[in-house]
């Protein structure tokens, strides 16, 4: 263990101690949400995406070893295991390096080696490969040759029959060449040269078709250049067949690296074991080591990939929500026409109605009287358009009615990604069995603009949009990168747990959907809850699940003002001691005037002597204070508002040189796609980013961020627009 937890630490740059303790925390039960929140001074901080890095890196190292352990007793049952193989197992740092090391002893299916051993030609492989009998193979060979001591029996049997010396000498070759591919050290020797000096080459099958991998009919990039949106792009180009992919080797090199070793001067097996080792690496290393390279650049992609999926996840989530406004969902159509929600700043459903204004109806004045009359009884303050089908006639048909309004109004577009894929859930149906699963779609859209997360997490987190080639890569671990990102959102904010949904509820440490469930039911039995120690009473909530889940549930308007705060009941004591010894009551965060005088004492204080005189632990007492600074804040309010818009902008408005401002939809490798009001996002190229180098688009901008654009390239054939940020 102590070796698991020095190579973690080495590799997240953190202290063993740090490790150590996350270690045994993550082992006894505590969810990475409330370790990353509650266990600070244990940890010594370390951030939830840290601890899940940990996490992972963990059960990997713990696998290792496992296995490790497995192919020791297994080479040991085989009387096979040297103090020299044990060391070399021992140091093995990566499961393919303990495969390799194995790969000699595993139990072979049929292969022309396994069938010369059964021959009995394995001593004549010893012969030619120590290169040290000088009788001339002809007359060694001649001593394995059976085919007149056999009995008609057996001579019938091809498996037992050695009928000549090439016979005999080509077997004894297949033995050598198996070894030499089973060889650890030259596969290792091997993959290094191939990512360093190994290019990936890819071909056009079908050179006349067009298609989205163009660029890459022919095309050639070093293996250790690759970067992994190109590696993901490749992968799908040759399994929808447009592309036949290739590794380019350095052959003569890892030849002579191979003959060097093994050829032992200029005897007579020099010739034949130089074409035995071509024929080795041919027809046995090259095959497998091109598919693990390809294997380990598909995974290292597929990790970078759900890794900008997560980040991307993670803005959407943590949007800021519109509050205090009545919202009419807006989700566009051609031939079944647009669907309409009003919702009000609760969420509830105020109105419904589906309107017909673009084709083929096109009947835009019956759908403006029937919006405007919903804008003035509902006093709708914003439409949220979903960014869909038929989204842009919709936001131009939207920007020109809400002109003849009565009062403001303006319209955002919003994503509606996975808005089809909740109204046709179990879960929409439980919300509303009354409402056609279409309209559904509207009031989804609507609430997102007025609370993203607990709207989102209501849909597979695989269904949000954002992100590259998520339908291409391990779809287990993005769901559980993305459950965890989700997890991680949810606690950040917490939850409300007299409005929350059981989808909601689901996300917080230490809940399960039955217990979710259990919650609501209380909820609708009980009433309100006033206090989060009323918690235990609901079925299968026991003490354990109440430690991981209490400090991120929020009761507004409950008993004790602390309950809408992060400051976890285990720390209610030296909380209300911190408040006397100020001269303050927990009462007193619920008075404006006391709380700004509160404020500016908690200013002044002496953390480090006031945490031992509090017997609490620095970064705890620290957030303390903050929660007490700002209690019931929303950690969302600091995050970009969407951009509110009352015209429309054409693609055919847009001029190379035009500054606009944007919404950030999605940050992939290669660059952001901003929605800059016309109907297709703009593309800023990583080099377009900034003035300085920069590795990653996420070192610059995030989902949700709003930017301001320079347009730099326009392509109406495509509808391609490149952007700017180095305005």
């Amino acid at each position: 263990m102590d070796k698991i937890i020095n190579k973690i630490a080495e590799e997240l740059n953190v202290k063993n101690t740090q490790v150590e303790n996350a270690v045994k925390l993550i082992d006894e039960g505590n969810t990475i949400p409330f370790i990353a929140r509650y266990r600070k001074e244990a940890t010594g901080g370390l951030s939830d995406e840290i601890l899940r890095d940990l996490g992972e890196r963990l059960t990997y190292l713990r696998n290792l070893e496992t296995r490790k352990s497995e192919v020791i007793k297994s080479i040991d049952e085989q009387g096979k295991l040297t103090d020299e193989l044990t060391i070399a197992i021992a140091a093995a740092e990566t499961l393919a390096e303990v495969e390799d090391l194995y790969r000699p002893y595993k139990q072979k299916k049929k292969t022309r080696a396994t069938v010369a051993k059964a021959k009995g030609l394995e001593p004549l492989a010893d012969i030619i490969f120590t290169q040290e009998d000088t009788h001339p193979i002809n007359e060694i060979a001649k001593e394995y040759v059976n085919i007149d001591t056999l009995s008609e029996e057996d001579k019938k049997n091809k498996d037992k029959v050695v009928a000549s010396v090439e016979e005999a000498i080509q077997g004894a070759l297949d033995i050598i060449a198996e070894n030499i591919s089973d060889n650890a050290k030259y596969r290792k020797y091997i993959k290094k040269v191939c990512y360093r000096e190994g290019t990936i080459e890819t071909k056009a099958t079908k050179p006349d078709e067009k298609s989205n991998y163009e660029m890459y009919y022919d095309f050639s990039e070093l293996v250790c250049k690759l970067p992994s949106h190109r590696i993901l792009a490749i992968n799908r180009g040759e399994t929808e067949e447009f592309l036949k992919v290739s590794i380019n080797k350095p052959e003569d090199k890892i030849l002579y690296y191979m003959q060097k070793d093994v050829i032992k001067g200029n005897t007579q097996f020099k010739e034949m074991l130089e074409n035995t080792i071509l024929d080795a690496f041919k027809r046995l290393i090259e095959p497998s080591i091109e598919r693990e390279i390809r294997s380990d650049l598909t995974e290292k992609a597929e990790e970078k990939a759900i890794k900008v999926f997560g980040q991307n996840a993670k803005q959407l989530l943590l949007g800021a929500p519109i509050k205090g406004k009545t919202v009419m969902g807006f989700d566009p159509a051609y031939r079944t026409g647009c669907k309409i929600a009003v919702i009000d700043e609760t969420g509830k459903v105020l109105d419904t109605a589906t309107v017909y204004p673009t084709a083929p109806q096109n009947d835009i004045d019956a759908a403006k009287k029937t919006l405007l009359a919903l804008i003035e009884k509902d006093h709708v303050d914003m439409i949220a358009i979903g960014n869909g089908t038929a989204s842009r006639e919709s936001e131009m048909f939207v920007a020109d009615m809400i002109k003849e309004a009565k009062h403001d109004v303006c319209y955002v577009i919003v994503s509606e990604a996975g808005a089809s894929v909740y109204s046709a859930s179990k879960l929409a149906t439980e919300e509303y069995p009354d409402i056609n699963v279409s309209i559904r779609g509207a009031i989804s859209i609507a609430r997102r603009l007025q609370d993203p997360l607990a709207e989102l997490v209501k849909i597979d987190p695989k269904a949000i949009g954002v992100g590259q080639y998520q339908h291409d890569v391990n779809q287990k671990k993005l769901s559980e990168s993305l459950t965890g990102v989700v997890e991680d959102s949810v606690n950040k904010v917490g939850v409300d747990v007299n409005t929350a949904t059981p989808s909601l509820l689901s996300y917080v440490s230490g809940i399960n959907n039955t217990i979710a469930k259990n919650i609501v039911k209380y909820r609708d039995e009980n009433g309100k809850l006033k206090e989060r120690k009323e918690l235990l009473k609901v079925p299968k909530l026991g003490k354990v699940a109440y430690e991981q889940c209490a400090g991120f549930i929020r009761i507004p308007d409950g008993k004790n003002p602390l309950e809408n705060t992060a400051v976890h009941p285990e720390s209610y004591e030296p909380t209300e001691k911190l408040l006397d010894l100020l001269g303050f009551k927990v009462t007193d965060l619920r008075s404006k005037e006391n709380l700004n005088s509160l404020r500016e004492k908690l200013k002044s204080v002496n953390i480090s002597e006031l945490a031992q005189k509090l017997d609490i632990g620095e970064m705890t007492l620290t957030d303390i204070i903050s929660e007490l600074s700002k209690p019931g804040r929303d950690p969302r309010e600091d995050m970009p508002k969407p951009v509110l818009r009352n015209d429309v902008l054409k693609f055919e408005d847009l001029t190379e040189g035009m500054i606009l401002t944007g919404t950030v939809r999605n940050v992939i490798d290669f660059g952001a796609f901003v929605d800059i009001g016309v109907k297709y996002d703009g593309l800023v190229h990583i080099s377009e980013m900034s003035n300085s180098y920069i590795k990653s688009p996420s070192e610059v901008v995030s989902v949700g961020d709003i930017v301001k654009v320079k347009v730099i390239k326009i392509d109406q054939e495509r509808k391609k627009v490149g952007l700017s940020m180095k305005i």
